[in-house]
């Protein structure tokens, strides 16, 4: 405790620190102190920031008491203020002869210019280095209060620290004396002129979301996650590597990718002319054959005359598949003999005179360094074509992943556990300002689900036993039956993880169907040795709470938090198979073509050693820590399908 006011006491003494690069003073220096800046109370800084709010207040005109003893030497007196100072005469004179003294007022203020009233424009300003705003006290004298209070505009200001004038949320402000810099707004254009606009109206704007404080506490911890990420490494010696982000492996075998060609800008196509009409895709015949159908339909009503209102249905249906055979034998007429179509893509003219693609996954990459350097982790994107609605896969994710020599899968499960206490570990001891926020905002539950993961230890069940708790199961049907073989859903998994363990949990050997190729095959021959890590949803206030409600056969009450950030297996990982003859029957079993494949093969061919490793899904970790629910909220700039803007 004594230590602790010692530092705090020689906190309130440190002066500001003016950054290096930028000359000014970052908001979390002086916000972020243990009495909120208030020792800094006198200094003289200069900050910069965006405003988030503001409002004006005006000034009461101070009298001047020496006025009326003024005795000296008349003053020299301008037009304006003559014409002011009759303004009553002229109003009682046309009022006598019967005038408008309306009129007279509105033209004599047209020519007459008001001094404007003195205001003070109370700005809220922040510059993303933490969730608290800086209140900034700017006098109209200084600066038009019109140009400094919209929304959005970016102002860079020097003044003087002091205790607010009025008591309120805020214990220290700042007393403009200059602005340095302003950074005008359009507030027609604006996306962010509306308040609280929400998470999915933001991705529209993904340059200006950083503004707001939810993305801007959500991309703080993004940060911190990155940068625990490279500690926990360098304090375990690993090496980092960057693994190419084209490649021409397809190291999943199975995956949906993305091209990598030059081809399309060369290739020379003539394609049919744009058309606006309804008629492109249907059948001339087939319409025929329908107008052939619709006659004898006609007909028939013609006969029997039982139904009017049909009779006359079928005819309208009639004249419009007439007109629209006679569009479709126009476009047949007007649609050119032939068209020239795209060749296929002769890939030995290509830039890389072969077929390649955007990494799906960088772990074989890795491999050939581990077999060299021992440890060794990347930390990169990885892409998907996969045309997918979840709100867990966008087609580019970041991944860390890492691969260890002389290594078995109990290693790699054990590596994996490490990893994730410490990062949580990092961000609820360094992110507390933005975990708190996020609490009140998003989640109620972040921080106590964070500190179980922290604090808990993991359960570690083969998937023959997974499969069989979750047969046990009599009161949730599932969406997926559940049967040897199949692969386990996002709800299977949560409901092992939230309801039967109440824990994370790791999934180990899987059948070998549902692994990629490089998996090491088990001695069972059915099985591999791989594992997920699965992580529960809710707190563990949510479990005991829910668990005491089912001891007391009482109804559980729905008003306790249960987040939604359910991100399902956050860690896949596995033991590689180090056998060249295993490996090579693998890759023809799946029908793989060998020569994609021969440099890692080459890696068992000379100086194999057993080895294994793991791929963290960076994104989804983010995610599960900020307590959102849709994996593009927490990506900078996300990509998915139908989805580019910038």
């Amino acid at each position: 405790m004594a230590s602790d006011r010692d530092q705090a006491a020689a906190e309130n003494i440190m002066p500001v620190t003016v950054s290096r690069y930028s000359k000014r003073v970052v908001l979390k220096t002086i916000l972020g102190r243990s009495d909120h800046g208030l020792g800094l109370v006198g200094q003289r800084v200069v900050v910069l920031g965006w405003v988030k709010s503001a409002k004006e207040v005006r000034k009461e005109p101070v009298p001047n008491p020496d006025a009326a003893r003024d005795v000296g030497p008349p003053k020299d007196v301008s037009c304006v203020e003559v014409l002011q100072s009759r303004i009553p005469f002229f109003q009682t004179l046309l009022k006598a002869l019967g005038g408008n003294t309306q009129y007279l007022r509105e033209k004599l203020d047209s020519v007459i210019q008001k001094p404007a009233m003195p205001s003070i424009a109370s700005l809220q300003v922040s510059d993303g280095s933490c969730v608290a705003s800086l209140q900034i006290q700017v006098e109209s004298s200084i600066s038009p209060p019109i140009q400094l209070m919209p929304t959005g505009t970016c102002i860079l200001t020097e003044g003087i620290l002091q205790q607010p004038l009025v008591q309120g949320k805020q214990v220290i402000e700042l007393k403009a004396e200059k602005i340095l810099h302003i950074g005008t707004v359009d507030q027609e254009t604006y996306p962010l002129s509306k308040k609280r606009l929400p998470l999915e109206t933001l991705r529209d704007s993904a340059h200006f979301r950083p503004r707001t404080t939810t993305v801007a506490s959500v991309m703080r911890i993004r940060n911190a996650l990155t940068q625990a990420t490279h500690t926990f490494f360098k304090n375990q010696e690993f090496l980092y590597v960057e693994v190419p982000i084209i490649t021409t492996t397809d190291s999943e075998g199975s995956s949906e990718k993305f091209h990598v060609t030059t081809l399309l800008s060369k290739e020379i196509r003539k394609e049919e002319p744009i058309t606006t009409d309804d008629t492109k895709g249907v059948n001339l015949e087939a319409v025929k054959a329908s107008i052939m159908e619709k006659n004898k339909q006609v007909e028939e009503l013609k006969r029997t005359e039982s139904n009017k209102e049909a009779l006359a249905a079928a005819i309208q249906d009639l004249r419009k598949t007439n007109e629209l055979a006679l569009q479709l034998e126009a476009r047949e007429k007007s649609k050119p003999e032939a068209y020239l179509k795209t060749e296929k893509f002769r890939y030995s003219e290509d830039f890389f005179s072969r077929e390649t693609y955007l990494t799906v996954n960088g772990r074989l990459h890795l491999e050939s360094y581990a077999c060299a350097l021992g440890n060794v982790y990347s930390f990169g994107p990885r892409f998907r074509a996969e045309r997918s609605e979840s709100k867990k896969l966008v087609a580019e994710m970041w991944m860390i992943e890492l691969e260890m020599a002389l290594s078995q899968l109990e290693d790699a499960i054990n590596c994996a556990d490490d990893l994730l206490k410490f990062l949580f570990k990092w961000i609820l001891e360094n992110c507390s300002e933005d975990l708190t926020f996020l609490a009140k905002r998003v989640d109620k539950t972040i921080v106590e689900r964070l500190q179980l993961v922290a604090e808990s230890s993991f359960e570690n069940i083969s998937y023959a036993q997974a499969v069989d708790e979750l047969k046990k199961v009599t009161e949730k049907t599932f969406g997926t039956k559940i049967e040897w073989g199949v692969s386990l859903t996002e709800e299977h998994e949560s409901y092992l993880a939230d309801e039967v363990y109440k824990r994370p949990v790791v999934i180990y050997n899987p059948p070998k169907e549902l692994k990629p190729f490089y998996v090491r095959l088990n001695d069972d021959g059915k099985t591999v040795a791989a594992f997920d890590v699965v992580i529960p949803k809710v707190s563990l206030k949510c479990f005991s709470k829910r668990w005491q409600c089912c001891l007391n056969n009482s109804k559980f009450d729905s008003a306790i938090p249960i987040t939604e950030a359910c991100v399902g297996a956050l860690i896949r990982g596995s033991q590689n198979e180090e056998r060249l003859n295993v490996l090579s029957t693998r890759i023809k079993e799946l029908g793989l073509q060998k020569k994609h494949y021969d440099w890692y093969l080459d890696l068992r061919r000379h100086g194999t050693v057993k080895h294994s490793g793991f791929s963290l899904g960076f994104d989804l970790m983010v995610l599960f820590a900020t307590g959102l629910n849709d994996v593009r909220d927490v990506i900078p700039f996300p990509r998915s399908c139908g989805k580019s803007n910038n």
